[in-house]
């Protein structure tokens, strides 16, 4: 999702549509303008992982794996585990994700997933301590973008979090300078199940949910996360991938 490319005629004419379907509330694939596409959730599709999950958000498609190591808390935080996120977006999945680097798009991506799980405090981080302050599990959250057809903000938020639903870790202790598991694995501790819902501005109309053609059109785009209890846990403005 870097820079967009160039729009042949055809392309242009059929975002001309979009724009004059939202323009007198309807949407190219029949929808109400408050409407989702459908919604699909897949778990444990990756063995070797302590969690995953697949989410299809209309032809969007989106992977996530958990994996849980033994590591160190960060200094300001001696009593709590660690939580990473980084999204990848897969060249394959659209002919504007390039090898290399990560895009600001990933970036944006990966941020605004983990401030949403990090803010609605969904894991359970002190408990996931092992010492304080000297070893603690992190909680690496790898979610892949495996098809682009619009919204990857909500499809990758959710499948982050199915995947932590689906999670399991081993309890680990301390025994001499060595850390060993005790007992079996159990479900990762989930205190939170924030959900972020994507508006898109298209000429004076919102949606919700843009797919791919509409993000073409949208001249903004707005992204809340809200936690089960109805409270802001994060926000997201922007405009054209």
């Amino acid at each position: 999702m870097s820079a967009t490319p160039q729009l042949p005629p055809v392309a242009k004419l059929e975002q001309k549509t979009v724009v004059d379907l939202v323009t007198k509330g309807k949407r190219i694939d029949e929808r109400g303008l408050e409407s989702y596409r459908p919604i699909q959730i897949q778990v444990g599709l990756i063995e070797k992982a302590n969690g995953s999950a697949q989410v299809f958000l209309g032809k969007s498609k989106v992977l996530a794996g958990i994996k849980v190591e033994t590591g160190e808390p960060f200094p300001d935080t001696p009593e709590e585990g660690v939580l990473t996120v980084n999204v990848e977006l897969v060249p394959l999945a659209s002919p504007s994700f390039e090898m290399g680097p990560p895009s600001e798009a990933a970036i944006e991506l990966s941020r605004v997933v983990d401030r949403g799980i990090r803010e609605s405090k969904a894991v359970d981080l002190k408990s996931l301590v092992i010492q304080k302050g000297k070893k603690v599990q992190v909680v690496y959250v790898d979610v892949y973008v495996l098809d682009h057809d619009g919204n990857l903000i909500d499809a990758a938020s959710m499948a982050a979090l199915a995947a932590l639903a689906n999670s399991k870790v081993a309890k680990m202790e301390m025994k001499g300078d060595e850390v060993i598991a005790k007992g079996g694995q159990h479900q990762l501790p989930l205190n939170n199940h924030p959900v972020a819902v994507t508006f898109a501005k298209i000429d004076k109309t919102i949606v919700v949910d843009p797919s791919l053609e509409e993000e073409q059109v949208m001249s903004a785009r707005l992204t809340v996360t809200i936690d089960k209890n109805g409270h802001l846990c994060a926000m997201q403005k922007g405009g054209l991938y």
